[in-house]
């Protein structure tokens, strides 16, 4: 199961109380104030874990709640701080937080007005989303010289609170677009060692998968396979948004389409009406450079098909077949030289 998108609640630790105490000892019969402060509660901590996908782990458990400090004792004794609460998310996860107030703290909140708080995307990065209250003072704090015997303590600070989105977006150097069964697992499975499922039918890829091609023994990028899209996903038709937001970090787009027209679609008006999706989703994501890859070549008619589309489009296109390999060569390095040029412009 693949989870992109979650809502947790989560709390800092309370402030430990101070404590009320005075010294006693043998032939010291005014020692005077020696209660502690309370110990400060543990903090809710997010942290990018490079071994995890996905948010299964956090769907499963939506309230994260760090141990409160411990009161203040006698002697001095400071109350131990409370132990944080580490929340692991995989690289890519962007946090929003869902405005709420104390009293409806465990209600839903409007997630229309959600603000983004954070996007954890660098393996090992840290943010501390909800602090611990401070602890509070022992009576040796509020010692003077017209009141040597305080009774007056202070209780544990609360700490922050608050309802938080997580959704997740993938990271991938490269990542394929196109309708569905236009062949992108196929050319994923061909280019990496990853082992999407295949089926000869629409929406076989439901979730994006990511594997890694080896250009040569120094150069590697990731690649991805998103699911695919239908007329209407940048209004949210099907699991439009879903998918898109999927593609965002992606530097190059790789579009494929189904030149053997095996689904009984044209291919330049697939072309089209994916780029206009692209386009009214993101005119920045539009703008990204992107590959045109012709795939299913091995079909009968499919020359035709590429002569044709050839004269409308007026764009490089890469023919290749992912079932015969034909062309996964090019298209590889293709890839790699966009990326290159993404990375040095000027090149």
């Amino acid at each position: 199961m693949f989870v992109d998108r979650v809502r947790i609640w989560a709390r800092g630790g309370k402030g430990g109380d101070g404590c009320c105490a005075f010294r006693r000892e043998k032939f010291i019969p005014r020692g005077g104030p020696n209660g502690g402060n309370g110990g400060k509660g543990g903090d809710v901590i997010l942290e990018v874990d490079p071994h995890l996908n996905n948010l299964l782990h956090l769907r499963l458990s939506p309230h994260h709640f760090a141990i409160k400090g411990k009161n203040g004792e006698g002697s001095q004794r400071t109350g131990r701080t409370g132990k944080d609460e580490v929340i692991k998310v995989p690289p890519g996860t962007v946090v929003l937080q869902v405005p709420t107030t104390l009293e409806n703290f465990e209600r839903s909140g409007d997630e229309s007005l959600a603000t983004q708080v954070a996007d954890m995307v660098e393996p090992g990065q840290r943010l501390v989303l909800c602090k611990g209250g401070r602890g509070g003072r022992g009576n040796q704090c509020f010692k003077s010289s017209t009141n040597q015997a305080p009774r007056r303590t202070e209780p544990g600070f609360p700490p922050e609170q608050g309802q938080y989105i997580f959704i997740l977006k993938s990271m991938a150097d490269v990542g394929l677009v196109g309708f569905p069964n236009a062949g992108k697992s196929s050319l994923l499975a061909a280019m990496s060692s990853a082992r999407p499922k295949i089926a000869p039918y629409p929406f076989t890829t439901l979730q994006p998968i990511i594997g890694v091609v080896e250009v040569d023994l120094s150069r590697r990028f990731t690649l991805a396979d998103i699911p695919g899209l239908i007329e209407g996903a940048h209004k949210g038709v099907g699991l439009g948004f879903d998918f898109l937001r999927h593609i965002e970090r992606c530097l190059v787009l790789a579009h494929v389409v189904d030149m053997g027209s095996t689904e009984g679609r044209d291919p330049v008006a697939d072309y089209r009406a994916v780029r206009k999706e692209l386009k009214s989703y993101d005119p920045v994501l539009a703008a990204r450079p992107y590959v045109l890859v012709a795939n299913k070549m091995d079909v009968p008619g499919a020359s035709e098909q590429l002569k044709a589309f050839r004269k409308k489009v007026r764009q490089k296109i890469i023919p290749v077949s992912a079932s015969s390999h034909e062309g996964i060569d090019d298209l590889q390095a293709a890839m790699d030289d966009a990326l290159k040029h993404h990375s040095n412009p000027d090149t």
